[in-house]
């Protein structure tokens, strides 16, 4: 049996509250997402400076999310039941 590919997920928001609400709701997908594919690996990283942020998308105001270098969303906080989606395309996609 293979193993699980590892997913790249990356949180662009330059203010920190920002940050946090979407980390909260990429921890709560990720925890669903984990009792279907218990040895996937996701790489989360925070993305904080604006011109780190600016590489990605031009809007800096809200938050956006990136999975595997694809911009997922952009300018806004994703739900949870978005992410849980976007990570299954992204498991089914590579697998």
């Amino acid at each position: 049996m293979n193993p699980q590919p590892i997913i790249e997920l990356k949180i662009l928001a330059y203010k920190t509250p920002q940050r946090y609400a979407v980390r909260k709701a990429v921890v709560a997908a990720l925890e669903e997402v984990h009792s279907l594919y218990p040895s996937l690996q996701v790489v989360v990283e925070e993305v904080r400076k604006l011109e780190d942020i600016q590489v990605f998308t031009p809007v800096t105001i809200y938050p956006s999310l990136i999975l595997n270098g694809r911009l997922v969303c952009i300018g806004r906080f994703p739900r949870r039941e978005e992410i849980i989606r976007w990570l299954k395309q992204e498991i089914d996609c590579t697998l």
